[in-house]
C-alpha cells in the first residue's frame, strides 16, 4: 500500500510542477503578461500622437473650406512666390 502513496504523490507533484511552468513561463504568463502591457502602453503612445496629427490636419481642412488664406501662405512658404510689386529678400545665415 506504501507504494501506491508514493506513486500518486509523484504524479500529483509531477502535475503541480506542470502546471507552474505554464504559469510562469507559458502564453499567460508573467512575463508575457507584463510584455503585453509594455506593447499596449508603446501603442497607445502611438494613438495619441497619431490623434494629435489628425487635429491639425483637420484644422488645416477647415482653413482650406473657410477661405484662400491658408492657401496663400502655403503657396508663399514652399513654392517662393511672391504677390505683384513685391520684393522678395532672400538671406543667407552663412558668411
Amino acid at each position: 500500500m506504501r507504494p501506491k502513496i508514493r506513486w500518486l504523490t509523484v504524479v500529483l507533484a509531477v502535475m503541480l510542477l506542470l502546471v507552474q511552468a505554464d504559469l510562469w513561463l507559458g502564453r499567460g504568463s508573467l512575463p508575457h503578461q507584463w510584455r503585453l502591457e509594455q506593447e499596449l502602453a508603446a501603442q497607445r503612445e502611438r494613438n495619441e500622437q497619431a490623434r494629435g496629427r489628425n487635429e491639425r490636419l483637420a484644422a488645416e481642412v477647415a482653413d482650406l473650406r473657410e477661405g484662400l488664406e491658408i492657401v496663400e501662405e502655403r503657396a508663399r512658404a514652399d513654392l517662393g512666390m511672391i504677390r505683384p510689386n513685391e520684393i522678395l529678400v532672400q538671406v543667407s545665415g552663412g558668411r
